[in-house]
Protein backbone atom coordinates (compact mmCIF):
# COMPACT_ATOMS: atom_id res chain seq x y z
CA UNK A 1 0.00 0.00 0.00
CA UNK A 2 2.60 2.60 0.71
CA UNK A 3 4.20 1.45 -2.50
CA UNK A 4 1.18 2.54 -4.37
CA UNK A 5 1.10 5.74 -2.54
CA UNK A 6 4.50 6.53 -3.10
CA UNK A 7 3.41 6.13 -6.99
CA UNK A 8 0.51 8.20 -6.61
CA UNK A 9 2.77 10.90 -5.62
CA UNK A 10 5.39 10.64 -7.46
CA UNK A 11 2.99 10.91 -10.45
CA UNK A 12 0.63 13.58 -9.48
CA UNK A 13 4.33 15.57 -8.96
CA UNK A 14 5.32 14.85 -12.22
CA UNK A 15 1.84 15.83 -13.93
CA UNK A 16 1.85 18.83 -11.94
CA UNK A 17 5.42 20.00 -13.23
CA UNK A 18 4.41 19.22 -16.88
CA UNK A 19 1.27 21.35 -16.19
CA UNK A 20 4.00 24.17 -14.86
CA UNK A 21 5.87 24.01 -17.67
CA UNK A 22 3.11 24.47 -20.05
CA UNK A 23 1.50 27.93 -18.15
CA UNK A 24 5.75 29.01 -17.06
CA UNK A 25 7.29 32.31 -18.75
CA UNK A 26 9.21 31.12 -21.98
CA UNK A 27 12.58 31.33 -20.95
CA UNK A 28 14.82 30.34 -24.01
CA UNK A 29 17.99 31.81 -23.70
CA UNK A 30 20.47 32.82 -21.20
CA UNK A 31 21.22 36.11 -20.40
CA UNK A 32 24.84 36.94 -21.09
CA UNK A 33 26.88 39.62 -18.61
CA UNK A 34 28.06 40.71 -22.12
CA UNK A 35 24.20 42.13 -22.41
CA UNK A 36 22.59 41.67 -19.03
CA UNK A 37 23.45 45.29 -18.35
CA UNK A 38 22.75 48.22 -20.53
CA UNK A 39 25.89 50.36 -21.95
CA UNK A 40 26.94 52.89 -19.50
CA UNK A 41 27.00 56.84 -20.94
CA UNK A 42 27.79 58.23 -17.53
CA UNK A 43 31.17 59.32 -18.86
CA UNK A 44 30.38 60.01 -22.59
CA UNK A 45 32.81 61.92 -23.98
CA UNK A 46 31.97 65.85 -23.39
CA UNK A 47 31.58 66.66 -27.14
CA UNK A 48 28.76 63.80 -26.87
CA UNK A 49 27.68 64.48 -23.21
CA UNK A 50 24.40 66.27 -24.12
CA UNK A 51 23.44 64.49 -27.26
CA UNK A 52 24.37 60.87 -28.17
CA UNK A 53 21.92 60.67 -31.05
CA UNK A 54 23.16 59.24 -34.44
CA UNK A 55 22.63 62.35 -36.19
CA UNK A 56 24.91 64.50 -33.89
CA UNK A 57 27.78 61.85 -34.92
CA UNK A 58 26.27 62.27 -38.51
CA UNK A 59 27.43 66.12 -38.39
CA UNK A 60 30.76 65.08 -38.98
CA UNK A 61 30.57 61.72 -40.01
CA UNK A 62 27.49 61.87 -43.11
CA UNK A 63 28.74 58.95 -44.86
CA UNK A 64 28.29 56.73 -41.52
CA UNK A 65 25.01 58.10 -40.49
CA UNK A 66 23.46 57.81 -44.44
CA UNK A 67 24.30 54.49 -44.56
CA UNK A 68 22.90 53.82 -40.76
CA UNK A 69 19.66 55.62 -41.44
CA UNK A 70 18.76 52.41 -44.32
CA UNK A 71 19.63 49.57 -41.74
CA UNK A 72 17.39 47.15 -39.92
CA UNK A 73 19.62 48.34 -36.82
CA UNK A 74 18.52 51.58 -36.55
CA UNK A 75 14.63 50.13 -36.09
CA UNK A 76 15.72 47.76 -33.93
CA UNK A 77 13.02 49.51 -31.55
CA UNK A 78 10.26 50.92 -34.00
CA UNK A 79 10.19 48.02 -36.48
CA UNK A 80 6.52 46.99 -35.89
CA UNK A 81 7.13 43.14 -36.49
CA UNK A 82 9.58 43.52 -33.11
CA UNK A 83 7.03 45.26 -31.32
CA UNK A 84 3.78 43.28 -32.23
CA UNK A 85 5.89 40.01 -31.22
CA UNK A 86 7.81 41.70 -28.41
CA UNK A 87 4.42 42.71 -26.72
CA UNK A 88 2.95 38.85 -27.25
CA UNK A 89 5.60 37.76 -25.40
CA UNK A 90 4.93 40.16 -22.46
CA UNK A 91 7.56 42.42 -23.76
CA UNK A 92 10.33 41.10 -21.69
CA UNK A 93 13.22 43.57 -20.72
CA UNK A 94 15.69 41.25 -21.18
CA UNK A 95 14.72 42.95 -25.20
CA UNK A 96 15.44 46.01 -24.33
CA UNK A 97 19.03 45.66 -23.60
CA UNK A 98 19.66 44.76 -27.14
CA UNK A 99 17.29 46.41 -29.15
CA UNK A 100 18.04 49.28 -27.49
CA UNK A 101 21.42 49.09 -25.76
CA UNK A 102 21.78 52.22 -24.16
CA UNK A 103 21.28 53.39 -20.36
CA UNK A 104 19.60 56.47 -21.54
CA UNK A 105 17.65 54.19 -23.98
CA UNK A 106 15.93 52.33 -20.89
CA UNK A 107 12.90 53.99 -19.35
CA UNK A 108 13.90 51.67 -16.18
CA UNK A 109 17.27 51.05 -15.54
CA UNK A 110 18.34 48.09 -14.79
CA UNK A 111 19.94 47.84 -10.97
CA UNK A 112 20.44 44.69 -10.63
CA UNK A 113 18.61 40.78 -10.68
CA UNK A 114 16.25 38.98 -8.49
CA UNK A 115 17.68 35.36 -10.28
CA UNK A 116 20.79 33.59 -10.72
CA UNK A 117 19.22 33.29 -15.05
CA UNK A 118 18.71 37.14 -14.66
CA UNK A 119 15.28 36.88 -15.96
CA UNK A 120 13.84 38.93 -13.27
CA UNK A 121 15.48 42.63 -13.10
CA UNK A 122 15.37 44.79 -10.41
CA UNK A 123 14.45 48.12 -12.21
CA UNK A 124 14.75 51.60 -11.06
CA UNK A 125 13.79 54.88 -12.23
CA UNK A 126 15.72 56.30 -14.86
CA UNK A 127 16.19 60.45 -14.77
CA UNK A 128 18.17 60.52 -17.68
CA UNK A 129 15.85 58.42 -20.26
CA UNK A 130 15.61 59.57 -23.55
CA UNK A 131 12.46 58.78 -25.70
CA UNK A 132 13.71 60.26 -28.59
CA UNK A 133 17.41 58.35 -28.37
CA UNK A 134 15.33 55.13 -27.51
CA UNK A 135 13.88 55.48 -31.31
CA UNK A 136 16.70 55.13 -32.90
CA UNK A 137 17.16 51.11 -31.63
CA UNK A 138 21.02 50.51 -32.27
CA UNK A 139 21.98 53.87 -32.87
CA UNK A 140 26.11 55.34 -33.25
CA UNK A 141 26.95 54.69 -29.21
CA UNK A 142 25.45 51.19 -29.16
CA UNK A 143 28.20 50.24 -30.52
CA UNK A 144 31.12 53.03 -30.69
CA UNK A 145 30.90 54.11 -26.82
CA UNK A 146 32.50 52.10 -24.21
CA UNK A 147 34.44 53.63 -21.22
CA UNK A 148 34.35 56.76 -22.30
CA UNK A 149 35.66 56.50 -25.43
CA UNK A 150 34.74 55.92 -29.01
CA UNK A 151 36.10 52.21 -29.89
CA UNK A 152 37.16 51.63 -33.43
CA UNK A 153 39.74 50.08 -35.20
CA UNK A 154 41.39 53.13 -36.48
CA UNK A 155 42.91 54.68 -33.34
CA UNK A 156 43.08 57.73 -34.42
CA UNK A 157 44.82 60.42 -32.25
CA UNK A 158 43.83 63.81 -33.74
CA UNK A 159 39.65 63.07 -33.03
CA UNK A 160 37.79 65.66 -31.00
CA UNK A 161 36.92 62.95 -28.91
CA UNK A 162 39.15 60.29 -27.12
CA UNK A 163 39.35 56.93 -29.28
CA UNK A 164 40.24 53.87 -28.08
CA UNK A 165 41.34 51.26 -30.97
CA UNK A 166 40.02 47.61 -31.07
CA UNK A 167 41.80 45.22 -32.73
CA UNK A 168 38.76 42.88 -33.15
CA UNK A 169 35.79 44.53 -34.28
CA UNK A 170 33.74 41.72 -34.04
CA UNK A 171 33.69 41.89 -30.45
CA UNK A 172 31.35 44.72 -31.12
CA UNK A 173 28.54 42.01 -32.78
CA UNK A 174 29.34 39.63 -30.04
CA UNK A 175 27.80 41.95 -27.50
CA UNK A 176 24.39 40.61 -28.44
CA UNK A 177 24.71 38.40 -31.12
CA UNK A 178 26.18 35.57 -28.09
CA UNK A 179 22.79 34.45 -26.86
CA UNK A 180 23.10 30.77 -26.02
CA UNK A 181 20.65 28.57 -25.09
CA UNK A 182 22.41 25.58 -22.74
CA UNK A 183 19.94 26.01 -20.02
CA UNK A 184 19.16 22.91 -18.22
CA UNK A 185 15.39 22.71 -19.83
CA UNK A 186 16.13 23.77 -23.18
CA UNK A 187 17.44 20.81 -25.44
CA UNK A 188 17.63 22.77 -28.99
CA UNK A 189 20.84 24.27 -30.51
CA UNK A 190 20.34 27.78 -31.39
CA UNK A 191 18.40 30.16 -29.80
CA UNK A 192 16.68 33.17 -31.06
CA UNK A 193 19.78 35.37 -32.15
CA UNK A 194 22.31 32.85 -31.61
CA UNK A 195 24.28 33.70 -34.50
CA UNK A 196 27.68 32.82 -33.25
CA UNK A 197 26.45 29.78 -31.50
CA UNK A 198 25.28 28.62 -35.18
CA UNK A 199 28.95 29.81 -36.44
CA UNK A 200 30.68 27.30 -34.32
CA UNK A 201 28.38 24.81 -35.74
CA UNK A 202 28.40 25.52 -39.09
CA UNK A 203 32.16 25.42 -39.55
CA UNK A 204 31.74 23.18 -42.97
CA UNK A 205 34.73 22.51 -45.15
CA UNK A 206 35.81 23.69 -48.07
CA UNK A 207 34.57 21.34 -50.88
CA UNK A 208 37.45 19.59 -52.39
CA UNK A 209 38.47 19.65 -56.15
CA UNK A 210 36.23 16.53 -56.66
CA UNK A 211 33.27 17.67 -54.63
CA UNK A 212 33.33 21.13 -56.21
CA UNK A 213 33.06 19.25 -59.91
CA UNK A 214 30.32 17.90 -58.40
CA UNK A 215 28.38 20.70 -57.20
CA UNK A 216 29.14 22.31 -60.60
CA UNK A 217 27.43 19.80 -62.54
CA UNK A 218 24.09 20.09 -60.02
CA UNK A 219 24.15 23.52 -60.15
CA UNK A 220 25.53 24.85 -63.39
CA UNK A 221 23.87 28.18 -64.11
CA UNK A 222 25.00 30.86 -66.46
CA UNK A 223 24.70 33.65 -63.91
CA UNK A 224 26.88 31.91 -61.03
CA UNK A 225 30.94 32.30 -60.61
CA UNK A 226 32.19 28.85 -60.85
CA UNK A 227 33.32 26.92 -57.32
CA UNK A 228 36.44 26.49 -58.58
CA UNK A 229 37.22 29.93 -57.71
CA UNK A 230 37.33 28.76 -53.86
CA UNK A 231 40.90 28.21 -52.62
CA UNK A 232 40.98 25.82 -49.83
CA UNK A 233 41.02 27.18 -46.17
CA UNK A 234 39.23 30.35 -47.51
CA UNK A 235 35.81 31.62 -48.01
CA UNK A 236 35.80 34.68 -50.96
CA UNK A 237 33.24 37.47 -49.25
CA UNK A 238 31.05 39.74 -51.36
CA UNK A 239 33.60 42.38 -51.33
CA UNK A 240 36.62 40.03 -52.72
CA UNK A 241 38.46 39.80 -48.96
CA UNK A 242 38.92 36.74 -47.25
CA UNK A 243 36.98 35.66 -44.56
CA UNK A 244 37.75 34.46 -41.45
CA UNK A 245 37.76 30.37 -40.69
CA UNK A 246 38.31 30.57 -37.31
CA UNK A 247 35.15 30.30 -34.83
CA UNK A 248 37.02 32.75 -32.40
CA UNK A 249 37.50 35.56 -35.32
CA UNK A 250 33.78 35.06 -36.67
CA UNK A 251 33.75 36.95 -40.10
CA UNK A 252 30.74 39.50 -39.30
CA UNK A 253 32.17 42.52 -40.10
CA UNK A 254 33.74 40.64 -43.57
CA UNK A 255 30.22 39.85 -44.72
CA UNK A 256 27.91 42.57 -43.44
CA UNK A 257 30.06 45.90 -43.53
CA UNK A 258 31.63 45.35 -46.63
CA UNK A 259 35.52 47.11 -47.02
CA UNK A 260 35.84 50.71 -48.75
CA UNK A 261 38.41 53.27 -49.43
CA UNK A 262 37.18 57.30 -47.92
CA UNK A 263 37.63 59.48 -45.46
CA UNK A 264 35.88 58.94 -41.62
CA UNK A 265 35.09 63.09 -42.04
CA UNK A 266 34.32 64.83 -45.02
CA UNK A 267 37.48 66.20 -46.36
CA UNK A 268 39.87 64.17 -44.42
CA UNK A 269 42.75 61.54 -45.11
CA UNK A 270 41.47 58.58 -46.61
CA UNK A 271 41.02 55.30 -44.93
CA UNK A 272 40.05 51.74 -45.32
CA UNK A 273 37.26 51.46 -43.35
CA UNK A 274 33.28 49.86 -43.44
CA UNK A 275 30.04 49.99 -44.71
CA UNK A 276 27.62 50.62 -42.12
CA UNK A 277 24.65 48.16 -43.72
CA UNK A 278 24.63 45.40 -41.79
CA UNK A 279 22.44 43.49 -45.02
CA UNK A 280 20.89 40.56 -43.69
CA UNK A 281 17.47 38.62 -44.05
CA UNK A 282 15.72 41.40 -45.09
CA UNK A 283 17.53 42.03 -48.08
CA UNK A 284 16.96 40.09 -51.04
CA UNK A 285 20.10 40.99 -52.54
CA UNK A 286 22.29 39.80 -49.83
CA UNK A 287 20.28 36.56 -49.31
CA UNK A 288 20.68 35.47 -53.23
CA UNK A 289 24.47 36.44 -53.08
CA UNK A 290 24.54 33.42 -50.28
CA UNK A 291 23.35 31.05 -52.26
CA UNK A 292 24.23 28.99 -55.25
CA UNK A 293 21.09 26.60 -56.80
CA UNK A 294 20.69 24.75 -60.14
CA UNK A 295 18.49 22.43 -61.95
CA UNK A 296 20.03 19.33 -64.08
CA UNK A 297 18.02 16.61 -65.84
CA UNK A 298 19.41 13.24 -65.04
CA UNK A 299 18.79 9.69 -66.11
CA UNK A 300 17.19 6.79 -64.48
CA UNK A 301 17.40 3.03 -64.44
CA UNK A 302 14.15 2.93 -66.73
CA UNK A 303 13.66 4.40 -69.82
CA UNK A 304 10.01 5.50 -68.89
CA UNK A 305 10.97 8.13 -66.06
CA UNK A 306 13.05 10.92 -66.22
CA UNK A 307 14.52 12.64 -62.70
CA UNK A 308 14.90 16.79 -62.36
CA UNK A 309 17.15 17.44 -59.58
CA UNK A 310 17.18 20.72 -57.89
CA UNK A 311 20.46 21.29 -55.56
CA UNK A 312 21.07 24.30 -53.84
CA UNK A 313 23.65 25.24 -51.36
CA UNK A 314 24.66 28.14 -49.00
CA UNK A 315 28.43 28.71 -50.54
CA UNK A 316 28.38 32.58 -48.94
CA UNK A 317 26.93 32.76 -45.08
CA UNK A 318 29.04 31.31 -42.30
CA UNK A 319 26.18 30.63 -40.10
CA UNK A 320 22.95 28.49 -41.28
CA UNK A 321 20.65 29.97 -43.99
CA UNK A 322 17.90 31.12 -43.02
CA UNK A 323 19.15 32.52 -39.26
CA UNK A 324 17.73 34.46 -37.06
CA UNK A 325 14.22 34.06 -35.65
CA UNK A 326 12.95 30.22 -35.64
CA UNK A 327 10.41 31.76 -38.08
CA UNK A 328 12.20 32.21 -40.94
CA UNK A 329 12.33 29.73 -43.69
CA UNK A 330 12.80 29.10 -47.42
CA UNK A 331 10.22 26.92 -49.63
CA UNK A 332 11.21 25.57 -52.16
CA UNK A 333 8.73 24.57 -55.05
CA UNK A 334 9.31 22.42 -57.81
CA UNK A 335 7.02 22.71 -61.02
CA UNK A 336 6.16 20.11 -64.09
CA UNK A 337 5.09 22.33 -66.67
CA UNK A 338 2.80 21.74 -69.73
CA UNK A 339 3.12 23.22 -73.15
CA UNK A 340 0.56 26.49 -72.40
CA UNK A 341 2.77 27.13 -69.06
CA UNK A 342 0.59 25.27 -66.66
CA UNK A 343 1.47 23.24 -63.79
CA UNK A 344 0.68 19.89 -64.36
CA UNK A 345 2.34 18.50 -61.29
CA UNK A 346 3.92 20.76 -57.95
CA UNK A 347 5.95 19.75 -55.10
CA UNK A 348 6.89 21.91 -52.22
CA UNK A 349 9.18 21.45 -49.38
CA UNK A 350 10.28 23.86 -46.56
CA UNK A 351 13.85 24.47 -45.27
CA UNK A 352 13.08 25.07 -42.07
CA UNK A 353 13.21 24.83 -38.14
CA UNK A 354 10.48 22.62 -36.49
CA UNK A 355 11.04 23.19 -32.45
CA UNK A 356 9.07 22.32 -29.69
CA UNK A 357 8.50 24.63 -27.12
CA UNK A 358 6.26 22.99 -24.23
CA UNK A 359 6.55 21.49 -21.54
CA UNK A 360 10.62 21.37 -23.07
CA UNK A 361 12.28 23.62 -25.95
CA UNK A 362 13.13 21.14 -27.97
CA UNK A 363 14.89 21.09 -31.58
CA UNK A 364 12.86 18.43 -33.53
CA UNK A 365 14.79 18.94 -36.84
CA UNK A 366 16.66 21.52 -38.56
CA UNK A 367 16.36 21.34 -42.16
CA UNK A 368 18.08 24.65 -43.23
CA UNK A 369 21.61 24.92 -44.72
CA UNK A 370 24.95 24.68 -43.39
CA UNK A 371 27.55 26.26 -45.08
CA UNK A 372 28.84 23.58 -48.00
CA UNK A 373 26.01 20.72 -47.40
CA UNK A 374 24.32 20.77 -50.80
CA UNK A 375 20.33 20.22 -50.06
CA UNK A 376 18.67 18.23 -53.47
CA UNK A 377 15.22 17.80 -54.27
CA UNK A 378 14.17 15.22 -57.20
CA UNK A 379 10.91 15.13 -59.04
CA UNK A 380 10.36 12.20 -61.29
CA UNK A 381 8.93 12.74 -64.82
CA UNK A 382 7.36 10.24 -66.39
CA UNK A 383 7.59 8.96 -69.94
CA UNK A 384 4.00 9.98 -70.83
CA UNK A 385 3.61 13.29 -69.26
CA UNK A 386 2.19 16.49 -70.71
CA UNK A 387 5.02 18.30 -69.16
CA UNK A 388 7.77 20.06 -71.54
CA UNK A 389 9.55 22.38 -68.71
CA UNK A 390 10.19 22.47 -64.86
CA UNK A 391 10.94 25.15 -63.31
CA UNK A 392 11.92 26.12 -59.59
CA UNK A 393 10.82 28.97 -57.41
CA UNK A 394 12.76 29.66 -54.02
CA UNK A 395 11.62 32.04 -51.42
CA UNK A 396 12.82 33.79 -48.37
CA UNK A 397 9.92 34.01 -45.61
CA UNK A 398 10.42 35.93 -43.03
CA UNK A 399 7.56 35.08 -40.57
CA UNK A 400 5.29 32.30 -41.05
CA UNK A 401 2.20 33.02 -42.06
CA UNK A 402 0.49 30.90 -38.77
CA UNK A 403 3.03 32.94 -36.66
CA UNK A 404 2.03 35.87 -38.08
CA UNK A 405 -1.66 35.43 -37.69
CA UNK A 406 -0.94 34.28 -33.94
CA UNK A 407 0.81 37.52 -32.78
CA UNK A 408 -1.72 39.70 -34.40
CA UNK A 409 1.01 41.22 -37.00
CA UNK A 410 -0.26 43.24 -39.59
CA UNK A 411 2.21 43.66 -41.61
CA UNK A 412 2.29 46.33 -44.42
CA UNK A 413 5.45 45.01 -46.31
CA UNK A 414 5.39 41.91 -47.32
CA UNK A 415 6.93 38.88 -45.16
CA UNK A 416 7.86 36.82 -47.92
CA UNK A 417 10.43 37.23 -51.29
CA UNK A 418 11.55 35.35 -53.90
CA UNK A 419 15.70 34.73 -53.99
CA UNK A 420 15.67 32.32 -56.76
CA UNK A 421 13.72 30.96 -59.94
CA UNK A 422 14.86 28.81 -62.74
CA UNK A 423 12.64 27.35 -65.36
CA UNK A 424 14.36 25.32 -68.05
CA UNK A 425 12.80 22.85 -71.05
CA UNK A 426 12.72 18.95 -70.38
CA UNK A 427 14.30 16.77 -72.96
CA UNK A 428 12.25 14.90 -75.15
CA UNK A 429 12.31 10.89 -74.40
CA UNK A 430 13.95 10.01 -77.85
CA UNK A 431 16.59 12.37 -77.16
CA UNK A 432 17.13 11.05 -73.38
CA UNK A 433 17.22 7.92 -75.26
CA UNK A 434 19.86 8.84 -77.62
CA UNK A 435 22.18 10.42 -75.78
CA UNK A 436 21.99 7.63 -72.84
Amino acid sequence: MKKKNLIILGVLVLVTFLAWRFVRPMNIFIVDDRFAWPVDTTDAPTLLNDNLSAAECGSCHPAFYAEWQTTIHSQAWTDPYFQTDWKFDDSQHVCRLCHTPLDRQQPRKVQGYRDKDKWDPILGDNPDFDPVLQHEGVTCAACHLRDGKIVGVQGLVNAPHPVKKIEDPNQVCVRCHVVEGERWDTFFRFPPCGTVAEIKSSQGEVPTPGERLQLNRLISFEEQVPLDKMTTGQIIGRSGEVRVEKSSELGCVQCHMPLVRRPLVEGGEMHDTRRHLWRGGHDPTMVKSALRAGLVEESTDSPDRRRVTFTIVNTGAAHYLPTGTPDRHLSVQLRLLDSHGEVVEQEEHLIKRTILWRPFIIDLWDTRLPRWQPHSYHLEVNRNSKAVAVEVVVRYHLLAESRRKRIGYENTQPIAYEVFRQRRALQPPSTQQETE
